[in-house]
């Protein structure tokens, strides 16, 4: 098949970016063509493109013309920084220990992609002693996780997270700090305010008042602020 020419480099490869509308690369809305060469409608997945994505599902796939959507370019690059660390953590050699760490650190970032993934993927986490083959383990929890981070975060679920991490600082703040942070995070849920504006708040009142857990989660920084994805989303 033609992914097999990448599959020696599959084992570092975090993300892939293919070409919009190309009847081998594109992803969605590439032209059908019947047996005998008749055009139909655009609704297929190139050959390469659909080849890469049913052998290698946990893969982060894109299309470059989509990339110019502010949301699934955040999404896209989340993926890939998650995928890397993953990678990275595999190629340490895998122990219970720190495969418990790292869902520890991104429990956070899949509640806000998707809450009914981050419920199913916790039990299965939780059952990782009775695994001896911790890599079988390891393949099966990458597509897990990579399913669950394929879904875009939305305005509810960061929300639901938001306040989640709010309760972390109800004893740490005075009223006039909680009714604040409160009313930035609601500000964000209506629309009015941008992810920023909460995140930057908790990040500050964290600063003042630590906590491990939260100081561990991957949440706060998906990926490295210097890109500026969450600056373009509102």
């Amino acid at each position: 098949a033609v992914s097999d020419v990448f599959r020696p480099t599959l084992g570092a490869l975090a993300g892939f970016i293919v070409g919009a509308n190309s009847p081998c690369c594109g992803m969605e809305r590439v032209r059908l063509y019947d047996e005998k060469g008749n055009r139909g409608r655009k609704a297929g997945t190139g050959l390469f493109t659909a080849a890469m994505m049913d052998k290698y599902p946990w893969l982060p796939i894109e299309e470059d013309g989509r990339l110019h959507d502010p949301v699934l370019r955040e999404n896209f690059i989340a993926r890939i920084f998650a995928l890397h660390e993953l990678n990275a953590l595999r190629a340490q050699g895998l122990s219970r220990h720190s495969l418990l760490a790292f869902h520890s650190r991104y429990k956070l970032q899949l509640l806000a992609h998707h809450q009914a993934g981050y419920r199913e993927i916790g039990p299965f986490v939780a059952r990782l002693h009775e695994w001896d083959d911790l890599d079988a383990f390891f393949v099966r929890y990458r597509e897990k996780l990579m399913a669950i981070l394929r879904h875009p975060a939305s305005r509810k679920n960061h929300t639901n997270v938001l306040m989640h991490i709010q309760g972390y600082f109800h004893r740490a703040l005075n009223s006039r700090q909680r009714a604040e942070l409160r009313e930035v995070i609601l500000g964000y849920r209506a629309g009015r305010l941008p992810i920023l504006a909460p995140l930057t708040l908790l990040k500050h009142y964290l600063a003042e008042h630590p906590d491990d857990y939260l100081r561990s989660q991957n949440y706060f920084e998906p990926y490295p602020d210097t890109l500026g994805l969450r600056l373009a989303i509102n």
